[in-house]
């Protein structure tokens, strides 16, 4: 971690991430229909302000910027995507460049997050945990380079990329708690200090400000997203545990190991006690997904730093000892990561996105114009109402409305509309109308459909006629943050 670098093994590196990102690509091309992604699109295309329920604006922003350059192209919506998963993979290896790994490491180090069976999964579609790891492996990146030279424009650097982050995700938040712990704990403590590091922390806050404002303005809904989350996690799961289980078992039999390497080097070694705080804030941020039932993904953008740190730790074991093999557990990695892309494409299955898409086109159309006028399509869960906005555009589908989780806090509809189609469960809407009546039933074609049971395996839509109520009076009473509407 002293001395000259090593050259940085650009070639090797490069041909990793452009593999990648060729894989990624040619995913991209095969039709999909993931709720997190479509999610993303509906806001860009629809809803696209300062901030949301569940999320800051970026990852929306991309969608919706995709979108405008090509329509309903899917190839164009997973270029952001893949470009993040490529560049953490470049990045990893730039990491262990800067710990003094040599070309070997750096190689190891980019294999990590390369076959990485989450990423393998999801590297194409456009989700802010698709974004994250690049985004952190940046952040960690200027902190450890910052740990060799002390040049403080590193931290300014590094308080711009954590802006960005915040963007994407509040977790980055969760992200700096933990390391400032950890710097109290373990030190260097004299970064907490440092001026720049100061700087660095308002430059963050700055870019996130605009998000942070909108929670601030709208009751900080993002808030109860936790108890949203952690009911899902319960309902899909059963146990918190599990969900750890998960998250550990599709980081890759390589990204893991090299990330156990690289906590046990950080923890023990005193070579490495500068950047202990690593390990430390690794293992907080572990403890505290785990007690709150976060999501599976929710630590892999730690995996690849602490993955570089363990290809270099490697490195210095091989320097001490001799040459070992690594080419099985790379060859067993690529199988899993490969066999994670392709089941990606199951999973990602956009047979429920189009039976409920092209259903409801159909039974929108079928209105007479004069009451179509004056009608208002809403939908929940939320998991049908964004579909319905990520919809083709040539299906020629109004905007979608509802009450649950971030629609909830989108504007209602317009005061014109008189009458209400309905996707989904009619209980929570009856009181407000006089009339109710189901005219279409849409099916989910398979059981990968339902994503994983936060949809019912059929849903009828509804029209509801006679509202006595106004709309923003029956979306304040009626708006939710669970997964699930409520009786």
């Amino acid at each position: 971690m002293t001395g000259p670098l090593p050259r940085f093994a650009a070639i090797p590196v490069a041909v990793i991430a452009g593999i990648v990102a060729v894989v990624h690509l040619i995913l991209a091309t095969v039709p999909r229909g993931w709720l997190d992604e479509d999610l993303m699109l509906a806001i860009g295309r629809h809803h696209l302000d300062l901030g949301a329920v569940d999320q800051p604006p970026l990852t929306p922003l991309l969608a919706r910027l995709a979108d405008t350059i090509a329509p309903g192209s899917q190839l164009a919506l997973a270029v952001p995507a893949v470009v993040a998963t490529a560049t953490a993979v470049v990045l990893a290896g730039l990491v262990a460049r800067e710990l003094g790994g040599d070309a070997r490491a750096q190689t190891l180090a980019a294999l990590g997050p390369a076959t990485s069976i989450a990423a393998a999964q999801f590297g194409h579609w456009l989700t802010p945990y698709t974004l994250e790891p690049a985004l952190w492996t940046a952040l960690l990146w200027l902190l450890v380079r910052h740990q060799r030279t002390g040049d403080g424009r590193l931290l300014l650097a590094a308080g711009m990329v954590g802006g960005i982050a915040a963007q994407t995700r509040f977790q980055v938040f969760a992200l700096g708690a933990v390391l400032a712990v950890a710097l109290l704990v373990v030190g260097p403590r004299d970064l907490l200090r440092h001026r720049a590091a100061w700087a660095g922390i308002a430059l963050t806050m700055l870019i996130a400000a605009p998000a942070l404002a909108w929670q601030a303005a709208n009751g900080w809904p993002q808030l109860g997203m936790a108890a949203a989350v952690a009911q899902e996690n319960t309902g899909i799961y059963g146990h918190p545990a599990v969900v750890a289980l998960h998250g550990l078992a599709v980081t890759g039999p390589l990204s893991l190991g090299l990330a156990v390497c690289g906590l046990v080097a950080l923890l023990r070694d005193p070579a490495w006690r500068p950047l202990r705080f690593l390990a430390v804030a690794s293992l907080l941020l572990f403890v505290a997904v785990l007690v709150s039932a976060g999501r599976h993904y929710y630590l892999a953008p730690l995996y690849p730093v602490l993955g570089a740190v363990g290809a270099v730790a490697l490195q210095q074991r091989r320097e001490r000892r001799g040459p070992r093999r690594t080419w099985p557990v790379v060859t067993a990695a690529a199988a899993l990561a490969a066999a994670g892309a392709a089941s990606s494409v199951l999973l990602a299955s956009p047979a429920l996105a189009a039976s409920l898409a092209t259903t409801t086109a159909a039974t929108w159309a079928a209105l007479p114009d004069e009451q179509r006028d004056h009608t208002a399509l809403v939908a929940v869960p939320y998991v049908y109402a964004a579909l319905l906005d990520a919809a083709p555009p040539d299906l020629d589908l109004p905007t979608a409305h509802g009450t649950n989780r971030a629609y909830g806090w989108f504007p209602p509809p317009p005061e014109g509309s008189d009458a209400m189609l309905l996707v989904g469960d009619p209980g929570r809407f009856l009181p407000y109308f006089t009339s109710a009546r189901p005219l279409e039933t849409v099916a989910s074609p398979t059981p990968l459909g339902t994503y994983g049971g936060l949809v019912d395996e059929s849903t009828t839509i509804w029209l509801l006629e006679g509202r006595h109520t106004p709309w923003s009076r029956m979306w304040t009473e009626l708006r939710d943050l669970p997964v699930t509407q409520q009786d």
